[in-house]
């Protein structure tokens, strides 16, 4: 097994302590470094280069989106995967569109968090079903025009539309699949389209809530 290494970015040392107790304790992941907020997060990210950064979202001295929001500008290869307590739209929207690969509740069980925590390395979308599903109820809130009568997807849409639940970008879809970006772009407007959405994360949900992605 690939060992993935972690860096845990959370205010409470109490927490720290129990999420490094857990993975350290865990096959096949080795724990870099903890922090305190988000600017110390940003920091040891780009020493260490993990390959999951497990981030809490409300902390003073430098919140989570912000992190989460300047790791994409920097470019960082390492994946974001926020764990927090907190599940509301003002939350999970934010994270999510400041790059966040994933999104889970810390109430999660042990065995779902290493398995999300898998996930996010290899660029799959994690979401825990609680914000899945309020993710996929805000997109759906919204009034929006009459779609035409037949809603399914095209084989390739399917395909494309798997790809970018493992967190594959628009250049690595093109090449896998032998086609052009602006290809891989009209099939992500079309998706966007028949699903009802208007990003990627939110493509992936009600591709879940669908069953179009199988079940997780």
């Amino acid at each position: 097994m690939t060992e993935i290494t972690l860096l845990i970015v959370d205010d409470h040392p109490v927490v720290r302590d129990g999420l490094r107790g857990m993975f350290d304790a865990g096959p096949g992941f080795r724990v870099l470094g903890e922090a305190a907020d988000g600017v110390e997060g940003v920091e040891l990210a780009r020493r260490l280069d993990p390959d999951v950064v497990l981030m809490d979202l409300r902390m003073p001295g430098g919140s989570g989106v912000d992190a989460i929001a300047e790791l994409t500008r920097r470019g960082a290869r390492c994946r974001v995967l926020v764990l927090t307590t907190y599940d509301t739209d003002t939350d999970t929207l934010p994270a999510i569109e400041a790059g966040a690969t994933g999104y889970l509740l810390k109430d999660a069980p042990r065995e779902e968090l290493f398995t999300a925590v898998r996930a996010a390395a290899e660029g799959r979308t994690v979401l825990s079903p609680a914000v899945a599903t309020r993710l996929v109820t805000r997109v759906r809130t919204p009034a929006a025009p009459t779609a035409p009568s037949d809603q399914s997807l095209s084989a390739r849409e399917r395909e494309v539309l798997v790809l970018v639940a493992r967190g594959t970008s628009n250049r690595e879809i093109a090449a896998e699949l032998f086609i052009s970006e602006a290809t891989v772009k009209t099939h992500l407007t079309h998706i966007y389209a028949k699903l009802g959405v208007k990003d990627r994360a939110s493509a992936v949900a009600v591709g879940y809530d669908r069953g179009i992605l199988g079940r997780r």
